[in-house]
């Protein structure tokens, strides 16, 4: 199996503008000729779509706590296959999870230490300057397993703070890179998950080309591309592969629906299976030659009137449900629902094919890894098995049939902690808010 070189860019602190950065890179290489993958670390829909517009290849994700170490290899090869270098892009801090065995966190630092990459780190040194090199030698010395190559240098204010900057680092040994000086123009728009979408993004192109024209100017690229190391060889089960729901999938996909994992639907043609997609959006149903639909999570919130005015879509994926099985995750959870209201309190039908009711101006977050065991048979799978994945969203319940023999599954979080009944079925439809990742 291919084994290109990859690397890490990581940051001690979330907002360290480590995807402006990673994004620059990449373009950056790109434009040099080099066929780049991007990785992200942990559960992250948003940041792969940047990725994958900046190289022009599908970024994947890797995660330490959701995935056993035979799946991570697997995917990582999957995804090497074909590039030159590996280019992965950090979550949260550096050694940000969730409190588990070393090597089973979540955190970036795994992935470091279990392929073989080292960490580039950036810096965000607005705030400080000579103390910016104790950060960085606080993360170099935190871990053994892993290896700080570099540091690049962000937001720095002038040229005399950049200076004080270097005065630190030269104490601690560790090499700049480079350094991107204050700039807004660097930065993505966002809203209440992160970042606006790639596909929204206005003059996207352009904002890529912008950021990879800083990194060229900034950093030294061929010195980060010879700290780059082979990816570490580690024998491969895709045992935790999540089977295709299907022979033919249909897929709901456009600005409302987007939040799909890459590694699933490369596991899925791998096992043999075609995917159709369409889109609800442009007002279309669900394709009547495939036998499973899947409504993956995204944005309906922002375009629930529209959604509710999409009749052929509605009417379609109501008669696909008669004999097929569908399943939605978040906000396919949501528009499989009676009713959703959105941001302002206009409340909007839905398909009405599950008993619940959601509502986005009833704001609360839910975040977390969850641990699901079904409670039926579902296009997930079998009734009793377990599978691992996240919840991420705003959205509140405000109405719902919770019997358990609604319940889609039991769940808990990261620590065991039990969380109760989850999601809902009815008929051949499921749906829940936990975005599946792999089997247990």
């Amino acid at each position: 199996m291919t084994r290109p070189p990859g690397l890490l860019v990581a940051a001690p602190r979330s907002g360290s503008g480590k995807t402006t950065v990673v994004l620059g890179i990449q373009r950056a290489l790109v434009r040099r000729g080099l066929r780049v993958r991007g990785i992200k670390c942990g559960p992250d829909y948003i940041d792969p779509a940047f990725h994958a517009a900046a190289t022009g290849l599908a970024s994947f994700n890797l995660d330490s706590f959701a995935m056993r170490e035979g799946l991570l290899a697997a995917i990582a090869g999957y995804a090497g296959a074909g590039a030159d270098l590996v280019v992965a892009e950090g979550s949260m801090g550096l050694f940000d999870g969730v409190r588990q065995e070393p090597g089973r966190t979540g955190a970036s630092a795994d992935i470091s230490a279990m392929l073989g990459w080292p960490v580039v780190l950036v810096l965000d040194v607005s705030g400080h300057a000579q103390s910016a090199a104790a950060v960085a030698l606080g993360c170099a010395r935190y871990d053994t397993r892993i290896e700080i190559s570099g540091v690049v240098l962000n937001k720095v204010g002038s040229e005399r703070h950049l200076q004080l900057v270097k005065d630190g680092m030269g104490r601690v040994g560790l090499p700049i890179l480079g350094a991107l000086m204050r700039d807004a123009d660097l930065m993505l728009p966002e809203r209440h998950l992160g970042l606006v979408q790639a596909g929204e993004t206005v003059e996207l192109e352009s904002r890529l080309d912008h950021l990879a024209h800083t990194v060229e100017r900034s950093i030294d690229l061929d010195r980060l591309v010879a700290l780059a190391r082979p990816t570490r060889a580690v024998a491969l089960d895709a045992a935790q592969m999540l089977p295709p729901p299907g022979q033919r999938i249909a897929l709901a996909f456009d600005q409302a629906f987007s939040f799909t994992y890459s590694h699933l639907l490369a596991g899925w043609r791998a096992a043999g299976a075609e995917i159709k997609t369409f889109s609800p959006l442009a007002d279309e149903p669900p394709p009547p030659d495939c036998n499973t639909c899947w409504l993956p999570g995204g944005y309906p919130e922002l375009h629930a009137g529209r959604i509710a005015g999409a009749r052929r879509f509605l009417s379609g994926i109501r008669s696909f449900a008669e004999s097929h099985p569908i399943h939605g995750e978040c906000g396919g959870y949501m528009v499989l629902g009676r009713t959703l209201e959105d941001s302002e309190g206009v409340v909007h039908p839905m398909a009405g094919l599950l008993p619940v009711d959601t509502s986005f101006a009833k704001r609360k977050l839910h975040l977390g890894y969850r641990i699901s065991q079904l409670l039926h048979d579902s296009p997930l799978g079998l009734a009793g098995q377990c599978h691992v994945g996240h919840e991420f969203h705003y959205a509140s319940i405000t109405g719902s049939d919770k019997a358990k023999d609604w319940a889609l599954a039991t769940i808990t979080d990261a620590a065991g902690k039990d969380l109760g009944i989850a999601g809902h079925r009815c008929g051949f439809v499921t749906g829940s808010f936990f975005h599946v990742i792999a089997r247990v």
